[in-house]
């Protein structure tokens, strides 16, 4: 990846973006649904979030990367989720320092999850085109998703996950709060008159978060990913920004095709938890 090293300054700009994005999330939630009780705090430099006890957005980002975290700091954040009632979990990137996750496995935490963290610098120079531009079918229409479609694009990200009936209404939630948040670009694809698929874009600086991206099941294998990744990455660019960055289960499809697409993993970010069962 020319021009980008692995390091802690680089992993502080990505951790940070992914915490004020799942912070503008918890702000939107809080908006739309006050009894939820939806807040997050800051404690030593990272972003502790609370959005209801079974949300995935219940969390920390950046544990460790602005400030060593001492013990208080970590009782602080676990009396923040007991009294809410809610398990506790933090995503560490790997460059936070041994320290930090020694201190969280002495305090009973259990590793749950891992994450790729990819990113790519994104080409200014003129006439440079996305990754994947021409690689999907002109039956497929990618555009910014209006005011007023909310609906349709929440509907549109839950039935991408149609085959896990039980992820199904946990989606389209999640798909309603993100839609309204601030700092968001909601993607549609439109194919043959029905949409097909979502993505998102959440900027933040000078960096540029993708997420959200789902495909109906009727429609996959016809370059929808390929058209939402290539649009977002244009509108980025067009915005300033001169990174990209995402996140993909390590060895998936997606983490796959994002390094077909020009992303390179810069670390594994680990997820732990105090207090939970099985990772979710």
């Amino acid at each position: 990846m020319t021009g980008l090293f692995s390091d802690i300054e680089l992993a502080r700009r990505l951790e940070m973006a992914e915490g004020r994005a799942n912070a503008s999330f918890v702000e939107a939630r809080a908006r739309l649904a006050p009894e939820v009780g939806a807040e997050w705090i800051e404690v030593a430099g990272a972003y502790v979030l609370f959005d209801g006890v079974s949300s995935p957005c219940t969390q920390s980002f950046g544990l460790g990367m602005l400030a060593e975290p001492a013990e208080r700091d970590l009782e602080q954040i676990e009396e923040f989720y007991r009294q809410r009632g809610a398990p506790v979990w933090h995503e560490v990137s790997p460059l936070a320092g041994i320290g930090v996750h020694s201190m969280l496995s002495n305090r009973g935490y259990r590793l749950a999850e891992m994450t790729s963290l990819l990113c790519q610098p994104l080409d200014f120079r003129a006439g440079a085109e996305s990754p994947g531009s021409s690689a999907w079918s002109g039956d497929l229409d990618v555009r910014v998703a209006q005011a007023d479609e909310s609906e349709v694009w929440s509907r549109t990200a839950a039935a991408g996950w149609g085959e896990y009936a039980e992820y199904v209404d946990l989606i389209y939630d999640l798909s309603v709060v993100s839609f309204l948040r601030e700092g968001a670009v909601s993607f549609l694809v439109e194919m043959k008159g029905r949409m097909v698929a979502t993505g998102s874009l959440f900027i933040v600086d000078d960096i540029a978060l993708l997420a959200g991206a789902s495909t109906i099941p009727e429609a996959r294998r016809c370059g929808a990913q390929q058209a939402l990744l290539a649009a977002r990455l244009r509108y980025a660019r067009e915005r300033g920004c001169r990174l990209a960055m995402m996140g993909a289960a390590p060895g998936s499809g997606s983490q796959r095709n994002a390094e077909r697409n020009g992303f390179r993993i810069v670390y594994t970010r680990l997820k732990w938890g105090l207090g939970v069962g099985d990772a979710r």
